[in-house]
């Protein structure tokens, strides 16, 4: 189970990791679209939750601190789902069900993410602290 434990911190911190890197290689169409959905100093916004999610995949990828984790990427998915995802605001059907599905994957990682707090530390195979 620990070998399995391993690989699935493996996908879920590569997972996390390309949206850090999006965040970074693509920031100027990131920030249009944040201003587009009425996000605050988007220009610092976005930079900012790439950093977030670059903490959590780091810390899940090398199990240092994973409560740290935790905390990051639920500062970044909460705000994130509720005001990029308002599925609620879509006017247009098809533009509704797209936001619906990523306000559900979302709450989905936001939960997944919480479970990662009851799993004891040190987890197997990390690399310490």
């Amino acid at each position: 189970m620990e070998f399995a434990f391993l690989i699935g911190r493996i996908i879920v911190g590569l997972f996390w990791l390309n949206g850090a890197m999006a965040h970074f290689t693509r920031a100027k169409s990131m920030i249009s679209y944040a201003r587009l959905k009425g996000v605050p100093f988007a220009e610092i916004a976005v930079p900012g939750t790439g950093l977030l999610l670059l903490v959590g995949a780091l810390s899940i990828l090398t199990g240092v601190y994973p409560v740290l984790a935790v905390l990051a990427l639920a500062a970044f998915l909460i705000p994130v789902t509720f005001v990029m995802h308002n599925f609620w605001a879509a006017e247009d059907q098809a533009l509704k069900m797209n936001e619906l599905v990523m306000f559900t994957k979302n709450i989905a990682l936001l939960g997944y993410t919480l479970v990662l707090l009851a799993i004891p530390q040190p987890w197997p195979f990390s690399l310490g602290f």
